[in-house]
């Protein structure tokens, strides 16, 4: 039978996806992405911010029209979306055969064959083991690179953020569990791998009682054929001495870090239940580029957090422009239920929120294109994505550049490149984000 698999959200959530992908190809289904031969849908759902919950709505509701219309035998809701509105799903949309939550992916094929048989299924683990790993994961990023999940859920309880609930309490795997996946990876083709979790700079404090991103980053740096190494999802709070040096000492691993900063003003930061202030952030992010003058800083703001001031949003825009950010992401405020942020007052109009975001986002580009501009004429190593078709041309990515997030360079050449080759390029064009480059002969 043909499984179709809808898969939204985060890159965390993408590895749920390929870990259940993986336990159905064992299985003996047959992975499908045209939806007119589904025998079987999955969506994988987010609802971390209202947009991605309607989304995933959208996504349930069509795949629900493929069973009424007789195409699709069988409709499973996993993932966020699931654990949190779980009894409104299954009694509301009588299409929907399965739901399993963030902690029940190991479950997908069982709930599967329950379906086939008439059965309907809610499966909803509780937040503090993890669902048995599957060592079929199948990769769904092309093979070059891949996603590594080294924790699942989060402590920290910012006040707009509802992973707490719908994932649990912090849970690193452990060690030699990742280094096996890690291994199984790069045997299977994977030269890049993206570290993952909600926070990545609390690795190991709960299993090890001390923080162990830098030894597993060691440790990773001992496989031979991975090439890159790169971390997201960095608190900046939680970075120390000894991520800094052993991020300059260990040769694969990429001169890049994302830390979510959210914001800058003191005030909006306290109410946020961010750990950080301005004077911190500021120390921070010189200690990084002082330590790793190439570094590569992304982060992620909030705009229109209840209570935000036009002063506090144009104290924002000056951080933005006096710390020059190499990549930014902006987010207009999500209210969420059951959230201590939703019961705050002076709620911010959705007008004000989107102004505030594209605001942010303008004075970006310019930064980012000033930045790319400087890169002319400068030599870089690129890892190469696919090539674009009827062009003598290939498209690719920099160190600097996480895949769907970052930005990409255009390489100019006549000459055959395969995906997954690294090869120097001499940059010769900016664009607003993107880079254009001829191959170095």
């Amino acid at each position: 039978m043909k499984v179709l698999f809808v898969s939204l959200g985060c890159d965390k959530n993408l590895v749920d996806s390929e870990m259940m992908l993986g336990i159905l190809a064992n299985k003996g289904y047959t992975i499908t992405d045209d939806e007119s031969q589904a025998d079987i849908v999955v969506v994988n759902t987010c609802c971390f911010i209202h947009d991605a919950k309607e989304e995933s709505v959208a996504q349930i509701l069509e795949m629900a029209d493929l069973k009424k219309e007789g195409q699709a035998k069988v409709l499973v809701v996993t993932g966020c979306m699931a654990e949190k509105y779980r009894q409104e799903i299954i009694e509301e949309i009588p299409e929907v055969d399965a739901v399993l939550g963030t902690n029940s992916f190991d479950e997908i094929a069982k709930a599967i064959e329950k379906a086939l048989g008439g059965e309907k299924t809610l499966e909803m683990k509780n937040l503090v083991d993890f669902p048995e790993p599957s060592a079929d994961r199948l990769v769904t990023t092309g093979g070059h690179y891949a996603y590594l999940k080294i924790a699942e859920g989060c402590d920290k309880h910012c006040t707009y953020c509802i992973i707490p609930s719908l994932r649990g309490g912090y849970r690193s795997i452990p060690m030699e569990e990742l280094l096996k996946e890690a291994n199984r990876l790069v045997d299977f083709g994977v030269e890049e791998l993206i570290l993952v979790a909600q926070e990545t700079t609390v690795y190991g404090t709960d299993i090890y009682g001390k923080k162990m991103l830098p030894t597993l980053l060691k440790e990773l740096s001992k496989i031979e054929d991975l090439k890159w190494i790169r971390i997201l999802y960095c608190y900046p709070e939680e970075i120390t001495e000894e991520l800094v040096q052993t991020m300059k000492e260990e040769d694969k691993v990429v001169n890049y870090l994302d830390l979510p900063i959210q914001h800058c003003n003191d005030e909006i930061l306290r109410k946020m239940g961010r750990k950080t202030d301005k004077a911190q952030l500021v120390e921070i992010i010189g200690t990084l580029r002082r330590e790793i003058p190439d570094i590569c800083l992304r982060t992620t703001l909030i705009t229109g957090f209840p209570g935000e001031t036009k002063e506090q949003h144009e104290e924002l825009l000056d951080f933005v422009s006096e710390m020059k950010f190499d990549r930014l992401g902006v987010f207009t405020y999500s209210r969420e239920d059951d959230t201590p942020a939703a019961q705050l007052p002076d709620q911010i109009a959705e007008d004000v929120k989107k102004a505030r975001q594209d605001e942010l986002m303008q004075l970006q580009q310019a930064i980012a294109f000033k930045a790319s501009e400087e890169m002319i004429g400068k030599e870089i190593e690129v890892m190469i994505e696919g090539k674009i078709v009827e062009d003598d041309a290939y498209v690719g990515r920099t160190y600097k550049d996480a895949p769907g997030v970052d930005g990409l360079i255009f390489v100019n050449t006549q000459a055959y490149l395969d995906s997954g080759d690294f090869v120097k390029v001499i940059v010769s064009e900016a664009l607003d984000y993107d880079l254009i480059g001829e191959l170095k002969e």
